[in-house]
């Protein structure tokens, strides 16, 4: 299995390549105590945020940093590869950053959660693939294991790996130990305060497809791509999956009748004030004709538009969710074991790591070992790079706005994705909100990964909104330069959010909802401002404030002091001391073991 999984381009089966020039060159310090290290997650390592979001960003840029400490890092993915040939099997997909990454093809678990949530059974217990993820530890000669994310595996995985004799470190980021769901979020629009012992959970994915159709949906699609290439697999899959529904239409006596263009603005309308032109627009006050401070574009919204309800969270929702244990230890049905089957695995592991306190209290609550856990702050490449750039500011030491003397709109970010649990519904129901005197005063940037169009319809009325699609990494350290103040308007529990730290990094004054873990780094009015999730009001109000200096802004510098931060080489060196922690610990371990072995019975 080994000669099959192990190698790089030349197909030699060497290990991972050294990264040791490279570490040299960026000053980065060599252990002398290397480690054979594993990482475990589902999201392919190279795509980073690309795939896996922040998570996956997290476990990669530490994979990085461990090989350039002289470790030797192998990853593997689960869930997310699948052929028509062969049961499920690990091999070697690339070596990306110097980690020799894998992938488990054909995985009884499929990845991400949301594809598995009707697969209940063998989430909780799949004895074959924990011992394939055995076996492969066995070959590569890891000596512990560092998971990100079970999406993908048996909830019993961590059991086996220990009963191997292997340390195992946990990193939750998120909540999908202990929800299926993985935000606590009950059909993604409320926080799960009771899951009433996982009957709340049938119901709350009713889109969720059967785990047996899936696969096997996967595993053409993917066999037809890696055969015939992408392209030619699309039309393939377009022209087999329209068979049925041609089939269909012909006994019905339908035909195609030939594809005709939409028409992409069918209602056109007269802009209302087109008579007005602007050469009697002056200034403000002495306008001639109808002004509301609007933009009356044509962009009616369509049925799969619309915006999607939620609901609001209250102000103390973090502290009932951390007093109702019994709530969270009932079981009554196969979600209630699976959720009793994550907090046993939690509990099986060496050391739980989370990076924000409220995912670490809230997992004690529901039955984590708290002695088990540790809060362990992330550090990141570019949050580093964020920060350099705001320490050698020359405004480093200035406010960033002053209504009294300001010359130009008070400047808000949203930074995120346009999913549900990132809050950017919240946002645009808070714009409509602000007095006209406020909101001209604003200018509102919103940079949101996904199918942000609807956004862009909806907010095209307001001239001080600007609607962007997704960003990178590197944007975001120039993106320092054009606002004051980042909006973090989540509806979920939020873990450690890489945009919370991003926009902190930089100085900036961050507006959050008091949600998850957030709170445990905005400290009001020092660094930012906090308000009930879900409530677009109360968001307002916090605008409002800023904008009429109510809630003056600090220097980033000031933001600095008041927020604790974790540098990427701290981060990286503080997960190294847990790893030769937890194998001594294990050492100690097999060696009162062995001297319990001995000793004579009494």
């Amino acid at each position: 299995m080994a000669e099959r999984m192990a190698t790089q381009q030349n197909g030699t089966l060497s290990g991972a390549p050294t990264m040791g020039k490279a570490a040299e060159s960026a000053g980065w310090p060599r252990t002398d105590r290397p480690l054979k290290v594993a990482l475990i997650g589902w999201a392919r390592l190279s795509s980073q945020a690309w795939e896996g979001s922040g998570y996956n960003l997290s476990a990669s840029e530490l994979a990085r940093g461990l090989v350039l400490s002289g470790h030797e890092v192998s990853y593997l993915q689960s869930g997310m590869s699948y052929g028509l040939v062969g049961g499920p099997r690990v091999r070697h997909r690339e070596t990306w950053g110097g980690v020799r990454c894998y992938e488990l093809m054909n995985s009884p678990n499929l990845s991400t959660s949301f594809m598995n949530f009707r697969n209940v059974e063998t989430e909780i217990r799949c004895p074959e693939e924990s011992a394939l993820v055995i076996r492969w530890l066995d070959e590569i000669g890891a000596q512990l294991v560092h998971v990100h994310s079970m999406e993908g595996y048996s909830l019993d995985m961590i059991a086996a790996i220990r009963g191997s004799g292997r340390p195992v470190v946990v990193t939750p980021h998120n909540y999908h130990f202990v929800c299926p769901q993985v935000d606590l979020l009950h059909q993604e629009a409320r926080v799960c305060e009771d899951y009433d012992g996982g009957r709340r959970c049938e119901n709350c994915l009713p889109e969720a497809p059967l785990p047996g159709p899936a696969r096997r949906k996967r595993a053409i699609g993917q066999t037809f791509e890696r055969t015939l290439g992408p392209y030619a697999a699309d039309v393939v899959r377009k022209a087999v999956y329209g068979v049925p529904a041609t089939v269909r239409r012909a006994f019905r006596g339908e035909f195609h009748k030939g594809w005709k263009a939409p028409v992409l603005n069918p209602d056109r309308l007269l802009d209302p004030e087109l008579s007005l032109g602007f050469e009697r627009v002056s200034v403000r006050g002495e306008q001639t004709g109808a002004e509301d401070g609007l933009v009356h574009h044509d962009l009616p919204l369509q049925p799969h538009e619309k915006p999607k309800e939620y609901d609001s969270a209250p102000l103390e929702q973090n502290e009932r969710m951390l007093a109702t244990r019994d709530r969270h230890l009932t079981v009554l049905n196969n979600y209630g074991k699976r959720r009793a089957a994550g907090v046993a695995a939690l509990n099986e592991a060496s050391l739980v790591i989370p990076p924000s306190d409220f995912l670490r209290r809230l997992h004690v609550t529901m039955g984590v070992d708290e002695s088990r856990t540790r809060l362990v702050r992330l550090g990141q490449p570019h949050f580093d790079q964020i920060n350099r750039r705001a320490r050698r500011s020359p405004f480093y030491d200035t406010p960033p706005w002053n209504p009294a003397s300001a010359r130009r709109p008070l400047r808000f970010a949203f930074y995120g994705t346009v999913r549900a649990n990132k809050g950017l519904e919240v946002l645009a129901r808070a714009i409509p909100l602000l007095e006209r005197g406020v909101r001209e005063r604003c200018q509102i940037i919103i940079r949101a990964g996904g199918y942000e169009w609807p956004f862009r319809k909806r907010l095209s009325l307001y001239p001080q909104v600007s609607v962007y699609g997704a960003y990178d990494l590197y944007q975001l350290i120039a993106g320092a330069g054009e606002y004051d103040v980042g909006l973090l308007p989540h509806i979920w529990l939020e873990n450690s959010p890489l945009v919370m730290l991003e926009h902190l990094h930089a100085g900036k004054f961050v507006v959050a909802s008091r949600l998850g873990g957030p709170p445990d780094w905005i400290v009001p009015p020092r660094n930012g401002m906090l308000f009930a999730a879900g409530d677009a009001a109360q968001l307002a109000d916090c605008l409002t404030k800023l904008v009429r200096g109510e809630v003056a802004l600090p220097t980033p510098r000031q933001v600095h002091e008041a927020t604790v931060l974790r540098s990427y080489p701290s981060h990286v060196r503080e997960v190294e001391g847990i790893y030769h922690e937890v194998l001594g610990a294990t050492t100690r371990q097999r060696t009162v073991d062995a001297a319990r072995s001995l000793a004579p019975s009494a």
